[in-house]
């Protein structure tokens, strides 16, 4: 018995793109942004292959209601370095929440994300909206006229 073992091609991989929309809300951080990551990078789909981009869009809305577990809020602290002497930056889990949730969010997927050239590309498929009544415009499905 022969297997054969068959690889996406780069053109199916775009033209098989899905959309999944998310709810933060009462979701764990790192679990949500595990389910994210696993998504952009297409692992959920059965011709996965890791020299090929074949994820999907993800839509995220309510990032201001996500959780995190323990006692993070206290001890979480988000580090930044402008590459200048006492350059150096830290901000509070807490603070950041107040300032701009979605930064959060975008911060732990693009960590779990490969460090490669493939990142930033995966990275634009992600939408992220701290509210509910965002309007997110779907994607169009009509078929392009003949001509």
């Amino acid at each position: 018995m022969t297997q054969k073992t068959t690889l996406p091609k780069a053109d199916t991989a775009e033209k098989t793109r899905k959309w999944h929309f998310l709810d933060a809300t009462d979701q764990v951080l790192g679990r949500l942004s595990t389910k994210i990551a696993v998504f952009l990078m297409g692992k959920h789909k059965r011709d996965f292959a890791h020299n090929t981009d074949c994820g999907d869009f993800v839509v995220v809305i309510n990032t201001d209601k996500v959780r995190i577990t323990g006692n993070k809020l206290e001890d979480k602290f988000y580090f930044r370095h402008s590459g200048y002497a006492n350059g150096a930056k830290t901000i509070p889990y807490k603070r950041q929440m107040e300032k701009d949730s979605t930064k959060v969010l975008e911060l732990s997927v693009r960590r779990m994300l490969d460090d490669n050239r493939m990142r930033d590309k995966r990275m634009k498929r992600l939408r992220i909206f701290n509210g509910a009544q965002t309007q997110f415009p779907m994607p169009k499905t009509e078929p392009k006229a003949a001509k």
